[in-house]
């Protein structure tokens, strides 16, 4: 049988329209107790990547949060909504912020439901996740659909990186620091834990350097729904402008048979994808290395280098980017950001991380001279 995606037209966030919108993709799937049963625990976990504000497109919109919300409360479920953000160093000091600022701690008082953080872990293999999951009968997984520096994509299968728990993020990205590997463990997480159900918040999304500041936000005006995150981010890609086995994490988990990457093998319900008319998206200036060949990489890795560059004019010196390193060679000195480039593995975290756009990608000589 072919999973079946959901996607409508949400032309903004207006709460009422949000709702309706919401449902409307449930209902063309079996409405919401075909995935949740009633009286349940349920985890619902948006995308909420640093304490900015909804605009900025960088968090899922707390108004799609606050649709699903409504639609677990006809069942009398116990809701919980929660994330890991990308704020390594202190991080439990700075899921407070990120909760207001995203306006999730406000939809959350408002609908009487309880906000928690990932604050306790049981190892799951490589990594471990939050406690959470056991606590609860069913997770919802809410990401926001943007572009990547690392993964070109984050949306169905990316988004499940923030169940991992405290800092240990920051050990992954040390462990499994290229593209391929990185995308491997992301897979490995979605094995360990599938959501019941995902919706995508794709009315204003992100393109560009995202997934953080760096990134340009454009309207998209859509919403998607589905149990199949590989079908999902498959179906994302094609809205892109890309093939599915363009984005690894697609590539890996069709390897491993965890879902339906090819676009004939998956039932879109409500628009036609062929019909939506949507400009190719704007890629990060990383993508390239992706489709390189392995053996090529191997070759010219020594010279093909993509590295975090700090933009002092744009610099608050907040310390973002130094807590994020995992390498720890990023330094404030004389007032300014200096990365050591000796040890930097290109994860572009301090990137993610950044609240002011503050760093940008720079290609090494021999990258631009071949035109990557």
């Amino acid at each position: 049988m072919k999973p079946q995606i959901a996607i409508v037209k949400c032309p903004d966030y207006n709460p009422e329209l949000v709702q309706v919108k919401v449902k409307q993709a449930l209902d063309s799937l079996g409405g919401m107790a075909n995935f949740i049963r009633p009286e349940s625990r349920v985890l619902v976990k948006p995308n909420l990547l640093m304490a900015k504000e909804p605009e900025a497109a960088v968090t899922t919109h707390p108004e799609v949060l606050r649709a699903v919300i409504k639609l677990l409360k006809t069942l009398n479920c116990r809701i919980f909504v929660g994330d890991g953000p990308s704020v390594w160093g202190k991080q439990i000091e700075n899921v407070d912020e990120v909760y207001a600022r995203t306006g999730i701690k406000q939809v959350c008082l408002e609908e009487q439901v309880e906000l928690v953080k990932f604050d306790k872990r049981r190892w799951r293999g490589k990594f471990p996740l939050t406690t959470w999951l056991d606590s609860c009968d069913y997770f919802i997984n809410l990401p926001k659909f943007k572009t990547h520096e690392f993964t070109t994509l984050t949306a169905a299968i990316k988004n499940l990186f923030g169940l991992v728990s405290g800092t240990y993020k920051t050990e992954l990205h040390k462990k499994f620091f290229s593209p391929q590997s990185f995308s491997e463990i992301l897979v490995d997480i979605y094995e360990e834990a599938k959501p019941a159900l995902t919706v995508v918040d794709a009315i204003d999304v992100m393109e560009g350097d995202g997934p953080g500041t760096a990134g340009k936000p454009r309207h998209c005006g859509l919403l998607l729904a589905g149990v199949d995150c590989l079908a999902i981010d498959s179906v994302l890609a094609k809205i892109m402008g890309l093939e599915p086995m363009d984005i690894l994490t697609n590539k890996i988990a069709a390897q491993r048979k965890l879902g339906a990457s090819d676009i004939r093998e998956i039932e879109i319900l409500g628009e036609n994808l062929s019909g939506l008319n949507i400009q190719p998206f704007v890629l990060p200036a990383t993508s390239i290395r992706s489709k390189v060949p392995q053996p090529i990489i191997n070759f010219a890795k020594k010279f093909i280098r993509y590295l975090p560059k700090a933009y002092q004019e744009n610099c608050i010196r907040c310390g973002a980017c130094i807590k994020a390193c995992p390498q720890k060679i990023i330094n404030l000195k004389k007032g300014m950001i200096v990365i050591r480039y000796q040890g930097c593995i290109s994860c572009f975290c301090c990137q993610e991380v950044c609240p002011q756009s503050a760093i940008k990608v720079k290609k090494s000589l021999f990258a631009k001279l071949i035109g990557l």
